[in-house]
């Protein structure tokens, strides 16, 4: 019972504190890399970052100019649900999709997403070769080229294994960082950061 009262004071306490970041007016931008962070172990994010959350939309934005529609698959994702993929092609039925457990990810931390194609029909795809608005470049790879312009860093870059619809903005804190409490502040860079492509 005590467990059920701490655990239901930590989620209160993290959307009160979500709550009270949607209405601080400069955020600042994460490719910023003067942003400070701040240490609260206490608390764990429930939703995407405000910082994440305002670039995804530009980013949509930005792609839907260029007739490129993004449909965004997956983004804050609890410790629960990340050890539910985990546990896919391990403990349950189907195929392996990821190999980091729940605190691992930065999905887990509400800096992270994952995208894919949506086609004017609704179909949504991810094919990595596909030139929807025909100007003779992949579509998938002009979102990533966007979505680093804006600070992202895409998994698609990665050495070894590729993340292609991965996008995440880690504000310069490593997962370690995150697992100790460290969180990036939203407070010293202005408003004007965030929706101006770089």
């Amino acid at each position: 019972m005590k467990k059920l009262l701490k655990l239901l004071l930590l989620f209160l306490f993290a959307f009160v504190a979500y709550q009270s970041f949607l209405f601080i007016k400069g955020y600042p931008g994460p490719s910023d890399h003067q942003v400070e962070y701040e240490v609260n172990a206490e608390t764990l994010p429930n939703a995407l970052h405000p910082i994440v959350a305002k670039k995804v939309e530009v980013l949509k934005e930005k792609t839907a100019e260029k007739e490129i529609t993004i449909l965004i698959t997956d983004d804050y994702r609890s410790f629960e649900e990340q050890d539910k993929l985990y546990d896919k092609g391990r403990r349950t039925p189907g195929k392996v999709v990821t190999h980091l457990e729940g605190g691992e990810s930065y999905h887990n931390y509400g800096l992270a997403v994952d995208f894919a194609l949506q086609l004017e029909n609704g179909n949504v795809i991810w094919d990595t070769e596909y030139d929807g608005n025909g100007n003779g470049q992949s579509d998938w790879f002009e979102v990533a080229e966007f979505a680093k312009e804006l600070g992202f860093h895409w998994g698609g870059d990665w050495n070894g294994f590729k993340d292609y619809p991965h996008l995440q903005m880690d504000f310069g804190l490593t997962i370690n960082d995150l697992q100790e409490g460290k969180r990036p502040k939203i407070s010293q860079v202005k408003t004007e950061s965030i929706v101006k492509l770089p």
